[in-house]
C-alpha cells in the first residue's frame, strides 16, 4: 500500500491546480450576479424559484471556490461545489443534451453534460484528499 505522506509535496503544482480548478467556479458565481436573466433562462420552466436558484448557486459557487482555493476547508469547499455541479449538470445539460431541437446543441450540451461530470469527479476527490498541503488548522 502506498504511504502518501512520504511523498514529496509541491506547493506551486497543487495552487495552480486549486486556481485552474476554482476559476470556471469564480468567472460563473459572478456571472451568476451580472447575468441573472441569461442564467435564469438556461433552466427549465418547470423549476420553481429560477432567479433564487441563480442566486443561491452563485452563492454556493464561489463560497466552495474560494475555500479550495485558498486551501481552508478545502473539503468543505469541495461538497458545495459537488452541490452545485450535480444539479446543474443534470437539470441544464442532462435535459438539453437530450430535448434540444438542433442535434449540435444536443452535441454541445453533452460536451458540457461530461464535463460537468467530470468537474464533480475532480471535487469529490477534493472531499476526500483535501486540496493539497494544508496551509493552516482548517484546511481539512
Amino acid at each position: 500500500m502506498l504511504d502518501e505522506s512520504r511523498l514529496p509535496r509541491h506547493h506551486a503544482i497543487s495552487l495552480t491546480g486549486r486556481l485552474l480548478f476554482t476559476l470556471i467556479f469564480f468567472l460563473s458565481g459572478v456571472t451568476h450576479f451580472t447575468d441573472i436573466e441569461g442564467y435564469t433562462s438556461l433552466m427549465h420552466e418547470a423549476i420553481p424559484f429560477r432567479t433564487f436558484w441563480v442566486l443561491i448557486s452563485g452563492i454556493v459557487e464561489l463560497i466552495g471556490a474560494t475555500m479550495i482555493l485558498f486551501n481552508r476547508s478545502a473539503r468543505t469547499g469541495g461538497w458545495l461545489i459537488v452541490l452545485f455541479l450535480l444539479p446543474v449538470t443534470f437539470t441544464v445539460h442532462g435535459y438539453e443534451m437530450i430535448f434540444a431541437d438542433d442535434a449540435q446543441m444536443r452535441a454541445i450540451q453533452l460536451s458540457f453534460f461530461l464535463k460537468g461530470l467530470a468537474m464533480t469527479g475532480c471535487a469529490l476527490l477534493i472531499t476526500q484528499l483535501g486540496a493539497g498541503q494544508p496551509t493552516g488548522r482548517n484546511a481539512a
